[in-house]
């Protein structure tokens, strides 16, 4: 480190003491452990309020009410009235007035004798906050000021701290730090009755927070129409801190950032310690605040890298430490020496919003905990001149978010085009993504986004591909090259998989409007007959299901065009009071008090989940429940908008019962099922088929978080990959393929007995699925480490010919080899997976182009007792062969 930039820290530390010194020793209250919801979006324009408002209400289930907020970086410009240029200098500071009175005094003792105001007032609210039933009081008045340090206070400020080596800048911003401190010490922390707080300090970016729900501060500030390039949000289920106050809500400010975080700290008093050091204290007395104050000294006071900053919080351990190069380990090794014992410990994940004044940026960073025991879901999405980076505690709410903003404006898709996990602590990635929104005078918009890694290795989508404007009319001149004749009689005859054929030989060739015409051809066709409407469901399932090669058009276009037919001709079929015969009937909101019993002929009950609730009583999936005790066994839900519990509590004994699911589905899909079939029809979320017994569940996609948790049998197919902890604590009988890969944790503490005596296995085939559509080997097909962690049953058969897993990646578990009897029990899965997804089972066993044995594919891993036996087995018998 540089000694002036050491030296001046050193300096600012002691007077920071001086300050913080009367609310040093206060105790935070602990509260039971909860899981919050997190989410923001940065986009190369700015974007309103309202759309960080839909995948608030998504997360509603993981607040409680007692804590919401959100934050918004980057303002437009037009619409407050300033210049970007006064935007990025003048210093917006926001207080919280719990007692109005308490505002002159704050404004004439500390704001007017420090700082030149620009420009102040009262943010506008809604009339009667008992408008919204959920907020218990009322929200506080928030008083911004723009502001700039006056320069004689200033330079006493400096002169008395001794920094005049320090930049002038840097200087003002710790003055205005620390008026900051003085006002939250004087009138928040160390009074009984609280008057008020600095709700932020920053330029070009707010906070706000209430008692209540994120939504509820869209609604209450009335921030439906206010643009920025960046929002986050949370949801509040508190763990730490003062829970009955807006103070102790997310997000925590720093200077120019704001931070939001799901999980909590089992190390709080580690990490207050060491703030202590530095001579900061925490306030509001709850662990993200320790968080945001340890970001912001080592960004703006130590003047870390932003890599070195990730490092120190989130360190990289065990085997990855190990995979990075020889510079970064010896960087890395002196920073863990100096912050581990202030690195945040336990589940946690952050997202931050902040300013980049210095550079011309606004950023949104997601940093993932080295143990990954929060869930957390990035995405891109990008069209010729606007892209928009995400992300969340849930899919579901990344596709929440699209879709609002797709409902108004043709340029976003409301499906993105890429999604994926982060693997904390990883040598490949660092567990951390950064948007930042850059200028760029080659897009006409100004700017666009960048992400990367925490490397600074650059995330990018496919080249040479557009996304389709949908407001614009198919040519009349368009044609698919398939005939409404053949495609009839494909549909007549039931030939579904014919039909896909010949769109699968076309797509890539395919402009978007031959792709539209083909739909629109499939949805007239089964519109006039009702013997095509199951074969024309089937054939566009297939083309959203597979991976193939699009040419030119972006996938995710592909999907929503797909989405769009799939959707009209579900919507077309007869309502489910309606007496014309069909096999399909329709339900949905409006009309579910109609349900009833299936008639003759009547085989699928289509539910429109538009309108129902994520959860509680008033969800499409227990209307599933109750028609399934009427009688109806096939179901079909569409419209998803992440409502969760999809195939629970329909009991046991449910062989012959089949769910399709359509869109952004929830949590908890397929939990505890017994017997059933269901078939996620794109991506799962967290928690998918927890303590599942029997059954089948195929994910055309990938999985989130705890998959499998503690499931006792069942047979599952997974395209993708699975995020963290899948199968954990599993026992029984279940048996899992995994196309992809897992992040971490793959099978701890499995307890599934002898896979070949009937017990349970899960294959992972390491594969990822390239540009063109094809199935390619990943370089490592498992990255993490504590593969089989503990594990006393079952065995994992990881497709591996080059090796590339070793030892140090087990724990407790042993390599043996693949026998026959292994591959015997493997193949069928294998079989039904290449007719699940088109994987094909000689692919599978070629390397290199060569076809290979099964035992030079595969390799098992198996619980250290066995392992121990195998090996000895093989020993002995090697020892005869040569005797």
């Amino acid at each position: 480190m540089n000694q002036d930039i050491h030296n001046i820290a050193q300096r600012i530390a002691a007077s920071r003491r001086k300050i913080y010194q009367p609310v040093r020793k206060q105790q935070y209250k602990g509260e039971d452990e909860g899981g919050c919801g997190v989410t923001g979006f940065c986009c190369n324009i700015p974007v309103a309020g309202r759309h960080i408002f839909a995948p608030s209400v998504q997360m509603h289930n993981r607040g409680n009410g007692k804590g919401g907020g959100i934050a918004a970086v980057g303002f437009d410009p037009e619409q407050m009235g300033m210049s970007r240029q006064e935007l990025d200098s003048w210093f917006c500071l926001q207080i919280a007035a719990l007692d109005d009175s308490a505002v002159p005094v704050i404004e004439k003792n500390i704001i007017k004798r420090n700082c030149d105001i620009l420009r102040q007032e009262v943010l506008p609210t809604i009339k009667k906050w008992q408008d919204l039933p959920s907020l218990e009081v009322r929200p506080p008045n928030v008083y911004r000021y723009f502001v700039r340090a006056k320069q004689a206070p200033l330079d006493a400020f400096i002169k008395r701290l001794g920094i005049e080596n320090m930049d002038r800048g840097r200087a003002e911003e710790e003055f205005l730090h620390e008026i900051s401190v003085t006002l939250n010490r004087d009138y928040y922390a160390t009074l009984d009755d609280k008057k008020a707080f600095v709700m932020s300090l920053g330029r070009n970016m707010c906070i706000l927070k209430i008692v209540g729900y994120a939504e509820d501060v869209v609604r209450y500030y009335m921030l439906d129409d206010f643009k920025a390039h960046a929002w986050i949000a949370h949801q509040r289920y508190p763990t730490r801190g003062r829970l009955w106050h807006p103070g102790g809500a997310h997000p925590f400010p720093g200077m120019d950032m704001a931070l939001v975080h799901n999980g909590d700290f089992a190390n709080y008093h580690s990490t207050a310690e060491y703030l202590w050091q530095h001579g900061v204290a925490p306030m509001f007395l709850t662990d993200t605040e320790s968080a945001a104050l340890q970001f912001d000294l080592l960004n703006r006071i130590y003047q870390y890298p932003l890599e070195y900053i990730i490092e120190a919080m989130a360190p990289t351990t065990e085997y990855d430490f190990d995979r990075l190069s020889e510079r970064r380990r010896r960087i890395y090794q002196q920073i863990q020496l100096h912050h581990v014992h202030s690195a945040p410990d336990g589940p946690w994940f952050f997202i931050i919003a902040r300013n980049q004044v210095r550079d011309g940026e606004f950023q949104l960073i997601g940093i993932t905990d080295t143990a990954m025991l929060r869930p957390q879901v990035f995405a891109l999405m990008e069209t010729d001149t606007v892209q928009i980076g995400l992300v969340c505690s849930e899919k579901q709410a990344i596709d929440a978010a699209l879709q609002s903003m797709a409902s108004e404006d043709p340029r976003f898709c409301p499906v993105a085009d890429k999604y994926w996990n982060a693997r904390g602590g990883s040598h490949s990635d660092g567990g951390s993504f950064i948007f930042s929104v850059k200028p760029d005078a080659s897009n006409p918009l100004g700017s666009s986004i960048a992400c990367t890694d925490k490397f600074g290795n650059p995330v990018t989508l496919a080249a040479n591909q557009a996304h389709c404007d949908v407001t614009v009319s198919v040519s009349k001149s368009a044609d698919c090259g398939i005939r409404d004749a053949d495609m009839r009689k494909l549909l007549k005859s039931n030939d579904a998989a014919g039909l896909a054929a010949l769109a699968f030989k076309k797509i890539r060739a395919w402009d978007f409007d031959a792709l539209r015409v083909f739909c629109d051809k499939i949805t007239a066709a089964a519109a006039s007959s009702d013997a095509c409407v199951a074969p024309a469901v089937t054939a566009l399932t297939l083309l959203i299901d597979r991976r193939y090669d699009t040419g030119a058009k972006r996938r995710a276009s592909v999907l929503r065009i797909l989405h769009t037919a799939l959707h009209a001709i579900f919507l077309a079929q007869p309502q489910i009071q309606s007496t014309k015969t069909s096999a399909h009937k329709l339900v949905g909101w409006d009309n579910r008090g109609k349900l009833r019993a299936p008639r003759k002929g009547e085989s699928t009950l289509i539910i429109n989940a538009a309108g129902f609730a994520p959860e509680l009583e008033n969800r499409d999936s227990k209307l599933i429940v109750d028609a399934y005790r009427l009688g109806w066994k096939s179901f079909i839900t569409f419209n998803l908008v992440g409502q969760r519990f999809h195939g629970v509590g329909l009991g046991p004994e449910t062989e012959g019962v089949c769910l399709h699911i359509y869109d952004s589905s929830g949590d908890y899909l397929a939990s505890g099922i017994n017997g059933l079939e269901i078939h996620v029809h794109g991506n799962g979320q967290d928690q998918l088929g927890q303590i599942m017994k029997r059954g089948k569940l195929v994910v055309h996609g990938d999985v989130g978080q705890t998959f499998m948790y503690g499931a006792k049998g069942g047979e599952v197919f997974i395209m993708g990959n699975a995020a963290g902890r899948p199968l954990i604590n599993a026992v029984g009988r279940p048996r899992v393929v995994i196309n992809g890969t897992c992040l971490d944790y793959l099978a701890e503490s499995f307890m599934a007995g002898d896979p070949l005596n009937g017990g349970g296995f899960v294959i992972l085939n390491g594969l990822a699925c390239d540009d063109s559509g094809n199935f390619q080997p990943l370089e490592q097909p498992y990255p993490g480490s504590n593969l089989f962690s503990l594990a006393s049953g079952g065995a994992i058969y990881i497709r591996d010919p080059h090796n590339a897993t070793v030892e140090e990646q087990l724990n407790g578990g042993g390599f043996v080899p693949v026998t026959d009897a292994d591959w015997k029990i493997m193949l069928p899965l294998l079989k039904e997976n290449e007719r699940q997804f088109g994987i094909k089972v000689n692919d599978l066993l070629k390397v290199d182009g060569k076809k290979r044995a099964p035992g030079a594919v595969y390799r098992k891993v198996a619980p250290a007792n066995l392992a121990v036996l195998a090996a000895s087995k093989s020993t002995d018998e090697s020892a005869a062969s040569e005797e």
